[in-house]
């Protein structure tokens, strides 16, 4: 039989017969090795344990704690979910089968029963028996024709085989465990033995490839670890999740709804989540004034030429929504982006080097077209508010206004005590320029301009070639959300393109007309987004200068001190505290532990003595103790509390 030499990650070349597998090599070196081996990488690529290996190559054993493990044993996990749900359910068909970093998931639809929570430990159930029979799994290539036939009367699998043997010269690759075959562009395990230490979640709606146009189909999920230590630190981190999950919390404060029926991914602010919305809006408008920022209106709606002239409607088309026909020729479009607003501010005047930096801010409403499976309580939307600013500068002000404004942000931070954050400066993908606007020159200075300043300022931050926004490159501040996802929080970026596209210019000293740099920036992302980012933060106890309601005054009889913690309403309200007295006819001790539930910073008890000496007896949200207080040395520290953005070293 012919041989292949394979190269070790050590530079090390052994000749191997031609067949043979990542598993045999394994074995070749150690025993150990082999146990450990999930999968192999040939050169460069994942592949299957037991795939025979007929070219010279360079491999690496992937073992259990290498970083795609977990991947192969999800897809392995996967599958299996799939024969049990085949094995309980004959007329079921199938949709997406995925792993991911979560776990991995199954999409299913039967007429005759669709999957629902209570079925989840049955389904369990039969994973198990089909791991502990340790079937071997095998990898197959079929021709389409073949893997027509093979799931022939399930809709959603054919069209799969279709999309698969298009992006494969016709060929499609299905697994195999004992009698039941799956199609799979994942890597599996060798057999299902090797899957011990799993979960399933949860059940949820999912339409077919994500288009609320299609059929809801019914999305199992589950996870699946090599070890128990990691499955039990996987269900406390879940459980963290769901109590800071923005949309249960949205729910229980009530902040916020989304009806499908009434529109998918358009959120509606309930007064307390409104409240909170309103106290940041206020607080950004009134910082961004305060650092030279001009507040403008602009409409959401604009002549779709606009777009085309921007760039958007060639490089974003996809999440815009269609344009309307006004019927006499004119094209208006739902704004996805605030840019070409503001350049049109700028233009309504003629522009001088002495109003350079022009800043312009606006919390902006755009739309975007979210695919439905995309859309997720306020973080992912259709309908969304960004605290936007454009800042028009002459080239030799760049890097100042650009420290001027990471300043700003910083600041910003730390009034929301937003502390683990870190920098990245997106740059365009050298190999890939055609997705960008063409100008080598502008590049190469634009991206050495935003990589002074930062040096400059002496801060760290990462290089991530391929980042950058079609027009120009951009520093994007990334955060952890408390759900322990990454995500972009703030961004400046620099734009040579846009006031060459608009044809921008400002009168320099020279007398002479010159074209400014444009500078886009948001300081908080959306309200939506930010708001949704701050609930899950502070597990929904919002600091006192945000919470909905600040005080709760509880009267220990309505008819006694009921006029006592009106007067105090009356005082607090006039001084801007948000204040209600619950006056319910409810046991005192119930209203106590509902103005906690509602974690309402402070709780004000009033009896007959607070009523006579001017006191009250302070509860703070989250202590079990009180203190009793003159009144006005109330009013003093919470006012106080709300002045310093509720930080205890102000």
């Amino acid at each position: 039989m012919a041989e292949i030499k394979i190269t070790f990650p050590d530079g090390a070349v052994k000749p191997f017969e031609a067949g043979v597998t990542t598993a045999d090599i394994a074995k070749s070196i150690s025993i150990s090795l082999a146990k450990k081996a999930v999968a192999g990488k040939f050169n460069g690529e994942l592949v299957d344990a037991t795939l025979p290996l007929t070219a010279d190559g360079k491999i690496e054993i992937v073992t259990k704690d290498a970083p795609e493990a977990l991947d192969v044993l999800r897809h392995t996990a996967a599958q299996i979910l799939a024969n049990a749900l085949h094995q309980l359910y004959p007329s079921m068909h199938f949709g997406l089968g995925e792993a991911n970093e979560e776990g991995f998931f199954f999409d299913t639809d039967n007429a005759e029963h669709q999957v629902s929570s209570d079925d989840l430990a049955a389904i369990e159930a039969k994973m198990h028996e089909i791991a502990k029979a340790d079937l071997p799994i095998t990898r197959d290539v079929l021709a389409k024709a073949d893997a027509l036939k093979l799931v022939d009367g399930d809709p959603y699998q054919a069209q799969l085989v279709e999309q698969a043997a298009a992006a494969n010269d016709g060929n499609v690759v299905v697994y195999r465990q004992g009698d039941f075959v799956d199609l799979s562009d994942g890597v599996q395990l060798p057999s299902t033995g090797n899957v011990k230490i799993f979960q399933l979640l949860s059940v949820a709606g999912a339409y077919w490839e994500g288009k609320s146009s299609n059929p809801m189909l019914q999305r199992v999920y589950g996870t699946a670890f090599f070890d128990q230590k990691a499955m039990d630190a996987d269900d406390v981190r879940r459980k963290e999740a769901r109590e800071r999950d923005h949309r249960v919390i949205g729910n229980d404060l009530d902040l916020f709804f989304v009806d499908p029926k009434v529109g998918a991914g358009l959120p509606y602010w309930m007064p307390n989540g409104a409240t909170i919305r309103r106290t940041i809006e206020r607080y950004i408008i009134d910082k961004e004034l305060q650092h030279g920022y001009e507040h403008v209106y602009t409409p959401v709606l604009m002549n779709l030429d606009a777009y085309k002239t921007s760039g958007h409607w060639d490089h974003y088309r996809e999440d815009m929504f269609p344009p309307m026909d006004m019927g006499d020729g004119e094209m208006l479009e739902l704004r996805p982006m605030n840019c070409p607003s503001h350049i049109q501010v700028y233009k309504h005047h003629i522009r001088s080097y002495r109003e350079l930096p022009l800043r312009i801010a606006e919390l902006g409403m755009m739309h975007r077209y979210e695919k439905s499976g995309a859309l997720s309580g306020l973080q992912r939307v259709r309908e969304m508010t960004l605290n936007d600013g454009h800042t028009f500068v002459a080239p030799e002000q760049i890097q100042d206004e650009f420290k001027r404004i990471l300043n700003l942000m910083v600041e910003v931070y730390a009034d929301f005590d937003i502390k683990d954050y870190s920098f990245r400066l997106s740059y365009r993908d050298p190999k890939n320029t055609e997705k960008y606007f063409a100008n080598d020159e502008m590049w190469e200075k634009a991206q050495k301009m935003l990589k002074g300043a930062m040096d400059d300022l002496g801060l760290d931050y990462v290089e991530a070639e391929g980042e950058a926004a079609f027009y120009g490159p951009k520093l994007d501040v990334q955060t952890k959300t408390a759900l322990g996802n990454e995500e972009t929080l703030s961004t400046i970026q620099l734009d040579f393109m846009l006031p060459d596209r608009f044809d921008l210019h400002y009168v320099g000293a020279d007398g002479q007309e010159h074209q400014p740099v444009m500078i886009h920036r948001g300081l908080v992302s959306t309200m939506e987004r930010f708001t949704a980012y701050l609930t899950e933060i502070y597990k929904g106890a919002f600091p006192t200068w945000l919470a909905p309601h600040q005080v709760s005054i509880i009267p220990v009889s309505e008819e006694h001190q009921g006029d006592y913690a009106e007067k105090l309403r009356k005082q607090l309200a006039a001084a801007g505290v948000r204040v209600t007295v619950d006056d319910r006819n409810e046991k005192m001790n119930f209203k106590i532990r509902d103005a906690q539930t509602h974690k309402i910073p402070y709780t004000l008890v009033v009896g007959e003595n607070e009523k006579n000496d001017e006191t009250v007896s302070v509860r703070r949200y989250g202590e079990d103790d009180s203190a009793v207080v003159a009144s006005k040395d109330f009013l003093a520290e919470i006012l106080n509390d709300v002045a310093s953005y509720s930080r205890a070293n102000d």
